[in-house]
């Protein structure tokens, strides 16, 4: 057994190195690896977004690290203006082709799983997204082996076998937790709850807004999720069998996401639960798999709209705020499914 230390001492100077996202992020091994700033030069720091700290985006230590984003998080959005960071606008549905093409080769994955069961199989837990690409794809694989990682189902178990270096610890995931919405927040979940029908396959983001409309669905039926991420809002309503996936065009009776952030609610609920799926986002965002799903419904959120109708939801400005993420690959599906259904 490794500490982080000593399992962060392969990465070398100029080398590339993949961090597993969202929740999922390594912090014992990312800690590290930004300790050895001394030591390293020109490390180029590549990932979505990451929860928790991110110490190696300090513009104090740019002849170290550079960090390319493929979605800016909020922690290290500076890098942009500061000089010391990046960003490679990619669709969330393509970003595993990056890996799996050579188009940006991989020195270093660092990722984060369930301890390993009997048979030392791991789980990826609540971030799959482009790790897979990445592991199969980068030279070295050092994993932090968390007790408290839930297993999740789907795509994301890799053998024990799979890993180079590994360190053990046992810290909890990174909490997501949203206040109540307001009442223009509710008034904007009535007026979108009001457009979905019974039936519908329903992907959405993070935030107050999401929730508004969540828990006003209270009384549909039938409703799937297809979506690229969720949060603590879906629980009750799976629980009350308002979504339940049995018309869904893909996966039907289950949950599908490729990465998921919220309360130890959530990850409690998601620990072992076969009717949570978690697919790689060269899947779960394609649109060829989400236009399956009859009466797809995608409900994003933008930060600019103009008086014709043009949606911006990336930068303000000329300043980048996100990224595309995966919400284009949505928007097209969505109106794909319509057309394919209501033929």
């Amino acid at each position: 057994m490794f500490s982080a230390q000593e399992a962060v001492k392969v990465i070398k100077s100029n080398d590339r190195v993949y961090v597993q996202a969202a929740a999922a992020a390594p912090q014992l091994l990312m800690n590290a690896m930004t300790e050895r700033h001394e030591e390293l030069r020109n490390v180029e720091v590549c990932h979505l977004h990451v929860e928790g700290e991110a110490g190696y985006a300090n513009p104090e230590l740019s002849e170290s690290f550079h960090v390319n984003s493929f979605f800016i998080g909020d922690n290290v959005r500076h890098t942009l203006t500061s000089g010391n960071g990046s960003y490679t606008p990619v669709f969330l549905s393509e970003l595993p082709l990056l890996f799996k093409r050579n188009i940006l080769p991989l020195n270093v994955a660092l990722i984060h799983v369930s301890i390993p069961d009997k048979h030392g199989y791991c789980s990826l837990g609540v971030s799959v997204e482009a790790t897979l690409a990445a592991i199969d794809n980068a030279k070295i694989v050092i994993a932090q082996i968390n007790e408290q990682m839930p297993r999740t189902h789907g795509d994301g178990i890799i053998h024990i076998t799979e890993v180079d270096v590994f360190v053990e610890c046992n810290e909890s995931i990174p909490a997501h937790a949203y206040g109540n919405p307001s009442d223009i927040e509710n008034k904007i979940g009535d007026y979108v709850a009001g457009l979905i029908d019974d039936k519908s396959t329903l992907q959405m983001g993070i935030g107050t807004i999401p929730n508004a409309v969540l828990s006003r669905l209270t009384n549909h039926k039938d409703l799937g999720l297809h979506t690229e991420m969720f949060s603590d809002g879906v629980i009750d309503l799976i629980l009350n069998d308002v979504i339940n996936g049995n018309f869904k065009g893909v996966n039907p009776g289950r949950a599908l996401a490729t990465f998921l952030i919220g309360s130890k609610h959530l990850y409690d609920y998601v620990d072992d639960n076969p009717f949570v799926e978690m697919r790689a986002s060269d899947y779960v965002n394609d649109v060829s798999i989400i236009k399956q799903n009859p009466k797809m419904v995608a409900i994003n959120s933008a930060i600019e709209v103009d008086l014709t109708g043009q949606v911006c939801a990336d930068s303000i400005g000329a300043k980048m705020y996100s990224g595309v993420g995966g919400q284009m690959d949505y928007i097209r599906g969505a109106p794909c499914s319509y057309r394919i259904w209501n033929r």
